[in-house]
């Protein structure tokens, strides 16, 4: 059956523009880190994709590695590209990434000119594209000199490969430089994804946030729900097949004692404010006006349709604002740390 998407997609998801640019997203973006490889089912993937831009998601993000087994994703994207999203490819921002394992040996990762020219080159091709709207640097490169890493972005842009580049999991320190670089070489950064959440606040201490919104970057935070630990899941135990089960992103000391009651009391204030604790973490993430969107991910439509509802109520008092910051302490659940402090 042919995918037409729907009439009334633009009618009710709200965009932002993304820091000092034109380009808006909407407020919550699609990712397909998770649940896009191998190990899923394809019409369950297809379904969530077309669901998603029905309802005004014009952001699907990808990156490399993801998978499993690495690629899988964009390899699934250009399918979903093909037979569904070609008539509105224009209507689509669809961003990848380069940093992490890719493939063996020296020239598999990291930063180097090398690496991230090919990554895109070989991205494109698993998705039948002439060019990504967005490509980021993945994470900060340590033993690549910036300029290196900067220049390729750089690169990809003047030859039509990207539209716009951006960084991901970089700390203020280092963002500042790379932003400088950027800015000198006339292709300024678009974009900064990094994790930020209720248990995972990194990018407030850090001064984040502050500086993007001073450099004129959007900001696009992942994982607001923790990895999933901020949704009813873990509420009473582990069930079977998550991803505390299955060894993903969920490692064994977050589901600790001090997180379990974290996730309960965010709960409580969740259920009083009319929300799941799921919609409840994407909203509080919002709620900063230097946060341009949320990026989402799912395992299913309704899943997907839920996460979608925290647009419904972006506004906390400041009386709900004090309460959540008795529980939405640092759970030691940030597994890009050494990315975004090196």
């Amino acid at each position: 059956m042919t995918y037409v998407a729907a009439a009334q997609r633009y009618d009710s998801m709200p965009y932002h523009n993304c820091g000092r640019s034109g380009l808006k997203l909407p407020r919550v973006c699609f990712g397909l880190w998770h649940n896009f490889g191998h190990d899923f089912n394809e019409q369950n993937s297809i379904d969530m994709c077309r669901r998603a831009f029905d309802l005004g998601i014009t952001h699907f993000d990808l990156a490399n590695n993801y998978g499993p087994p690495p690629g899988a994703a964009e390899q699934f994207f250009g399918r979903m590209l093909k037979r569904d999203f070609a008539p509105y490819r224009d209507e689509l921002v669809i961003s990848t990434k380069a940093g992490y394992l890719m493939w063996p040996g020296p020239y598999g990762e990291w930063g180097s000119r090398k690496y991230l020219i090919s990554s895109l080159d070989q991205s494109l091709k698993r998705m039948g594209l002439e060019y990504v709207d967005i490509f980021y640097s993945h994470r900060y490169d340590p033993n690549t000199p910036l300029e290196e890493t900067m220049g390729a972005l750089d690169a990809v842009v003047r030859q039509g490969k990207a539209l716009y580049v951006g960084l991901s999991s970089y700390n203020a320190k280092r963002t500042r430089e790379a932003v400088a670089i950027l800015n000198q070489l006339g292709t300024p950064c678009l974009i900064h994804q990094p994790s930020y959440s209720m248990l995972n606040r990194w990018v407030e201490t850090d001064n984040l946030l502050d500086t993007l919104e001073e450099l004129g970057i959007g900001v696009i935070a992942f994982s607001p729900l923790a990895q999933g630990l901020l949704t009813n899941k873990y509420l009473s135990g582990i069930p079977d097949g998550s991803r505390a089960t299955q060894g993903k992103t969920i490692r064994e000391g977050h589901l600790c004692e001090e997180n379990i009651k974290r996730i309960k009391g965010l709960n409580e204030i969740a259920q009083q404010r009319g929300q799941s604790l799921a919609q409840m973490a994407i909203a509080w993430v919002l709620k900063d006006s230097r946060v341009t969107t949320a990026l989402i991910g799912a395992s299913s439509v309704a899943q997907l349709e839920n996460s979608y509802g925290s647009l419904e109520n972006l506004v906390f008092s400041e009386d709900e604002l004090r309460e959540i910051d008795v529980f939405a302490q640092d759970g030691g659940i940030n597994i890009w740390s050494l990315s975004s402090t090196s």
